[in-house]
């Protein structure tokens, strides 16, 4: 997996995305993940401690990544990004070149924009495919979440099949560049 320069920030449309920091970032990254509405995160018990730890091991990870999503300045939600080979889904694939893998979360809020979040969907989608090395996205969402699944197929993933982690059951999909064009009409920045 190419590796960016983590420390230089990368604007997508109004979004901006830079390395998350473990000190800077734990206390909010910790009410967002403990959040109800985070209730996929599987973090609903963690302690700020147990966040902080949870995002140093990460920072310090070979093949994982954490990123701080900004909207007009403000953070606003959480990206990983991870080598599927290495982390989350070790030999529970099949794996092409190119893949990489992602997790996000929009930061829970009183005060919902309808379609934020697709477009913050649209935006890690177009980070993530701003390296060139990457061709293809796989993600492994919970099958009882339906909201992200949704989120999914509009910017162009397709569901390959159903498989067991250890956490959850989980579908297992994937999206291509092309797919993802396809799917927001070219409009990815």
């Amino acid at each position: 997996m190419t590796r960016p320069d983590k420390q230089q920030p990368r604007t997508i449309d109004t979004f901006t995305v830079r390395p998350l920091d473990p000190a800077v970032d734990a206390e909010r990254v910790h009410g967002w993940v403990t959040h109800p509405k985070a209730a996929f995160w599987l973090m609903g018990d963690a302690s700020l401690a147990d966040v902080e730890q949870e995002y140093r091991s990460i920072a310090a990870h070979p093949h994982h990544e954490a990123f701080i999503g900004l909207h007009d300045g403000e953070p606003a939600f959480l990206i990983e990004r991870y080598d599927p080979t290495e982390v989350e889904l070790k030999g529970l694939y099949e794996a092409e070149p190119g893949d990489v893998g992602m997790h996000f979360l929009v930061a829970p809020t009183d005060t919902p924009v309808h379609g934020f979040t697709r477009a913050v969907i649209t935006a890690v989608m177009a980070f993530l495919f701003d390296d060139p090395s990457v061709r293809r996205v796989v993600v492994e969402p919970d099958v009882t979440n339906s909201a992200v699944q949704a989120l999914n197929k509009a910017v162009g993933f397709e569901v390959l099949r159903e498989i067991a982690k250890p956490e959850k059951d989980a579908l297992l999909s994937a999206c291509t560049r092309e797919q993802f064009e396809a799917a927001t009409g070219g409009n990815d920045r």
